[in-house]
C-alpha cells in the first residue's frame, strides 16, 4: 500500500467516524404526532404535526433536549368568506412566562397520565396507541383573524374556544401518539420513518420574512415578551 494510499484510507475511516458521532449526537430520541381536533359548525377539524425530540447527547452534558417541527395549524374552514383557523404554538405559558422547553416532554407525560405512571425518556419509543393531552400539557392556542397578519393573533382558551373563534367552535381534544423514528437523517417517510411535518410558512406567510414579526404576533396575542429567537421558536424549529 501506497503512503498515498494509506492516508486516504485513514482519512476515509475517520471522516465515517465523524458522520457517524454527527448521526448518534443528532439523531432524535423520539418524534411523536402532535393532533388537534376542533369541534365546528361544519363538524370536526383536525390538524397534526410530527415532532422529533433530540436528547443532550454531547460529550461535556453542557446542552439541552431541544426539537425539530412546527407549530400545528387546523384550517377550520370558510366563515363568512373569512378563514379560521387555531394554531397549536411550540410553547406553554407557565407562571406569567413562555416557556419553550415543556413541547419537548408532552408525549412523555401524556403517556405516563395515560398509564398512570411515569414513563422513561429511554422507554417513550416502546410506548404505543395514542393518549390525550390534557391540563397543563396542552400548549398556548392561538388563532389569527388573518393569517399574512402578525397584528392579528388573538389567545384561545382552550375551555372557551368560542370567545375567539365564534358560537359553535370548541377544542374537541389534543392527542399525541410516538411514531416511528426513522432512519436519520433520511426520514422521508414509509419504512425510512415518519418525517418531521413542514410548511407553517405557506399558512403564516410571515414568518419568512426577515425581522422581528414572531414577537409582534406573540404580542398581539397577549402573550408574555420573550426575545426575537424564543419568539420565532414557538412557531418553528430547525
Amino acid at each position: 500500500m501506497s503512503f498515498i494510499s494509506k492516508w486516504a484510507g485513514l482519512l476515509g475511516l475517520l471522516a465515517v467516524i465523524v458522520i457517524g458521532d454527527q448521526i448518534r449526537i443528532n439523531r432524535p430520541g423520539h418524534k411523536y404526532r402532535l393532533t388537534v381536533e376542533v369541534t365546528t359548525p361544519d363538524g370536526i377539524k383536525t390538524g397534526s404535526g410530527v415532532l422529533a425530540v433530540v436528547p443532550d447527547r454531547n460529550y461535556n452534558r453542557g446542552g439541552r433536549t431541544t426539537m425539530r417541527g412546527e407549530a400545528v395549524f387546523v384550517d377550520l374552514g370558510q366563515d363568512g368568506g373569512k378563514g379560521k383557523n387555531l394554531v397549536a404554538l411550540l410553547a406553554h405559558q407557565q407562571g406569567g412566562k413562555l416557556d419553550l422547553d415543556d413541547i419537548n416532554y408532552v408525549a412523555l407525560r401524556a403517556y405516563g397520565a395515560a398509564r398512570g405512571n411515569r414513563v422513561s425518556f429511554n422507554d417513550i419509543n416502546r410506548q404505543a396507541g395514542i393518549v390525550p393531552v390534557q391540563g397543563e400539557l396542552i400548549p398556548v392556542l392561538v388563532s389569527f383573524g388573518d393569517p399574512k397578519d402578525p397584528k392579528t393573533a388573538r389567545l384561545v382558551a382552550g375551555d372557551h374556544a368560542d370567545r375567539v373563534l365564534g358560537d359553535g367552535y370548541a377544542i374537541r381534544a389534543l392527542t399525541a401518539e410516538v411514531v416511528p423514528n426513522g432512519v436519520w437523517p433520511i426520514d422521508f417517510g414509509g419504512v425510512l420513518g415518519e418525517p418531521v411535518t413542514r410548511g407553517i410558512e405557506a399558512k403564516l406567510p410571515w414568518l419568512a420574512t426577515p425581522g422581528d414579526v414572531a414577537t409582534t404576533a406573540l404580542k398581539a396575542a397577549g402573550l408574555p415578551v420573550v426575545g426575537t429567537t424564543e419568539a420565532q421558536e414557538a412557531f418553528a424549529r430547525k
